[in-house]
């Protein structure tokens, strides 16, 4: 059962690799999350690059935590370090 709690906004594009990867961790963790689905032209992704910095996908936000962070490998890494069973 996802927890309620959490507040995290994942920002991703249909049916990519690197995002779906961050998708199954997310369920696998049970974290309730908001999906935004943004543009798939590199160029037109301004909404993930005024939150994140950069056009790059996936990007999550976790209001929880204050965290906004790229890149599948280390979101993977922290979602599992914050809220796996050795998390906080």
């Amino acid at each position: 059962m996802p927890d309620e709690t959490t507040d995290i906004t994942l920002y991703r594009l249909q049916a990519c690799p690197y995002c779906e990867r961050v998708v199954r961790t997310l369920d696998e963790l049970g974290l309730s999350y908001r999906s935004r689905f943004i543009e798939p032209m590199h160029s037109e992704r301004d909404v993930v690059k005024r939150v994140s910095g950069a056009r790059t996908v996936p990007a999550i936000v976790d209001e929880a935590t204050g965290v906004t962070m790229s890149e599948s490998a280390n979101i993977v890494e922290y979602l599992e370090a914050t809220y796996g069973e050795g998390g906080a």
